[in-house]
């Protein structure tokens, strides 16, 4: 049997990227799937592509950060699904600047995606999981419920051009640890997976036209020059970036059961990079 038969997770920025391959990979595994993308079309296909392989999803599209997606995208897991048993903190882009030129206006989107939504998110999720906890108790069974937030290796060690994104990804892993502590009465597992080199459309190499995404009508210019994906390649133990579905196995192993006494925790996804 799938080891997530019948769970209810929550996946926010899974219409592309590591996303969407950590939604593919929980449904694989039998989980119900609330999928999220900034735009409906990626979202919508996600979800698409679960039911047609015989899983059952939906999504549940918008930015992350706007006032009252949160209460929104638990609300759907609860009411289509009846649960709410995995929750991945996924979505996230990056805003780079050198400290002496990043705008407040930087600085705070960064904060409000990558630090803000989640614990917004986990705010709403409290009471659906201490009313589901307390009936689990008094019906003497032990169910154990996942969170899992997405940091960076930039959030442990720092990266030049990045003041507002490693000060967001580091604050989650304190929001993690404390997760952690206030939620083990719950049976709450909460961890944390660093991700290193990713080879996504955000860490694609920077050719002569620079690619842009849209988040919010700004213009977000995303990739990474090639002679600095060549020197991260090189410090890489292993020897070259991550695919999206290497990422999605570290999440998996903190979605899994063989996770359920494993809580607080931060696994770098890196192929061994230690900066």
């Amino acid at each position: 049997m799938a080891k997530l038969q019948g769970k209810v997770a929550l996946v926010t920025g899974s219409g592309r990227g590591i996303g969407r391959a950590i939604a593919l990979k929980l449904a694989s595994e039998g989980a119900r799937v609330v999928v999220n993308d900034l735009d409906d079309a990626p979202g919508d296909a996600v979800a698409a592509e679960i039911i047609a392989a015989g899983g059952e999803a939906i999504a549940i599209n918008g930015s992350v950060s706007e006032p009252g997606f949160a209460d929104r995208f638990v609300g759907a897991a609860v009411d289509k699904f009846g649960g709410l048993d995995i929750i991945v903190n996924n979505a996230g882009y990056t805003w780079d600047s050198t400290i002496q030129k990043m705008t407040d206006e930087q600085f705070q989107a960064m904060l409000d995606v990558h630090l803000v939504a989640p614990f917004r998110i986990l705010r709403a999720a409290a009471e659906p999981i201490r009313i589901f906890a307390k009936k689990e108790a008094e019906a003497g069974r032990e169910v154990f419920r996942k969170v899992v937030n997405i940091s960076s290796i930039a959030g442990l060690y720092g990266n030049a051009g990045q003041a507002s994104y490693s000060s967001a990804k580091a604050s989650l892993v304190g929001l993690t640890r404390t997760l952690c502590k206030e939620w083990g009465r719950y049976k709450v597992n909460v961890n944390c997976v660093a991700f290193g080199l990713i080879n996504t459309r955000l860490t694609q190499p920077i050719e002569a036209q620079q690619t842009t995404i849209d988040v919010a009508g700004r213009d977000i210019k995303v990739g990474v020059q090639p002679q600095m994906l060549d020197a991260m390649a090189r410090m890489i133990p292993l020897g070259r970036g991550g695919t999206p579905e290497e990422a999605a196995d570290a999440v998996y192993l903190f979605c899994s059961p063989e996770s359920n006494y494993i809580s607080g925790q931060v696994v770098v996804c890196g192929g061994g990079l230690i900066l």
